[in-house]
């Protein structure tokens, strides 16, 4: 896919990010308005139990700041994704979902992790990384505005707060890294410059000496 073709907009880049933004709020409406309490079906590690956490702990909350605090950096994030890298938006969001699940689940503590913040620092690490490995001036500007939005995040990814899943955030942030290396060639790419030779380039030799033009003698036939 060329380069206009893959930055073309179109109302598809913001329909998954607006779909899972709506899906998260619906979810928590759900619990308040039925009573529900969804938080032990997030990741609780190393059981077979907390397993199907993996699939579902990026949908569920434990109230209205965490939910509104991981919804405009999804939308922000998710934009950038479906817009800069359409070509595998779909396999960073949902494989790297599922690892980033899968890595909570190996390493985090014992106790309930819930929230969509692996998926934001999952899009946050290979948005970033991926701007820097490509060296595409777009993504890389890009990467900037992420770093300069979301960069005070990073910190998160350590033991700093109590009552914070930082095992999430820190699994979503390698996953993130990792993918950002394994689609380095996909999608928007630098395109190396090509060396077209001209005429001016005729007038001097390998070691960049001017050739001196023969010059047809006008008596010669």
């Amino acid at each position: 896919m060329n380069e206009e073709n893959q930055l073309k907009i179109s109302k598809s880049i913001f329909l998954v990010p607006v779909v899972y933004v709506v899906s998260i709020w619906f979810v928590y409406w759900v619990e308040i308005q039925f009573d529900f309490n969804f938080n032990k079906l997030g990741v609780y590690p190393r059981t077979l139990e907390g397993f199907k956490g993996v699939f579902l702990t990026h949908f569920i909350h434990s109230n209205t700041s965490h939910l509104f605090n991981n919804s405009i950096p999804l939308f922000v994030l998710l934009t950038s994704l479906f817009y800069f890298y359409k070509d595998v938006a779909f396999k960073v969001l949902l494989v790297g979902g599922f690892f980033s699940g899968f890595l909570t689940w190996c390493i985090a503590r014992e106790s309930y992790h819930i929230g969509a913040s692996g998926i934001v620092y999952l899009l946050f690490s290979f948005v970033f990384f991926s701007g820097m490995i490509k060296k595409h001036f777009r993504l890389v500007a890009l990467s900037l505005i992420i770093i300069f939005l979301y960069g005070s995040m990073i910190w998160y990814v350590l033991p700093i707060k109590d009552g914070m899943s930082w095992e999430g955030h820190l699994s979503g942030f390698l996953v993130g890294l990792v993918f950002a290396f394994l689609f380095k060639n996909k999608g928007i790419v630098k395109q190396e410059h090509q060396f077209t030779e001209t005429e001016f380039d005729t007038m001097f030799d390998e070691n960049g000496n001017f050739v001196q033009p023969v010059l047809e003698d006008e008596n010669e036939k």
